[in-house]
């Protein structure tokens, strides 16, 4: 049996398509806003993190790629957010002190690293 929609239903209908798409562009944007409060988090992170390198190539004269893996190096060691270890050790050009673990972590590694260069 064929249902025929009454006018009334047919009203509906552009209403209920336009909601869907209506819906559809929210939940896009919605996404992109998250997407790109990522993106600028990541991009904070990632500056912080090279002027840390930066300090640890000056602290110990090495490449980057050795300053990036002392940086990983510390944060794993202390269970740290890589993003958090170079936040503290840049806030040090502040006055501020390294937190204990991190500056015991941070020592030793620069230890490390010279001795391997010595060999």
């Amino acid at each position: 049996m064929h249902q025929v929609s009454t006018p009334r239903e047919e009203q509906r209908l552009p209403t209920a398509v336009t909601s869907a798409e209506d819906a559809a562009l929210l939940a896009e944007v919605v996404e992109l806003r998250a997407r790109n409060e990522q993106l600028e988090r990541a991009l904070v992170s990632r500056a912080v993190i090279d002027q840390a390198r930066g300090m640890i190539m000056a602290l110990a004269p090495c490449s980057g790629e050795r300053a990036w893996d002392l940086l990983v190096d510390v944060s794993q060691r202390c269970n740290v957010k890589l993003r958090d270890v170079a936040a503290a050790l840049v806030a040090t050009a502040k006055d501020e002190a390294l937190p204990e673990p991190v500056r015991q972590e941070l020592r030793q590694a620069l230890r490390r690293l010279h001795r391997a260069d010595r060999r």
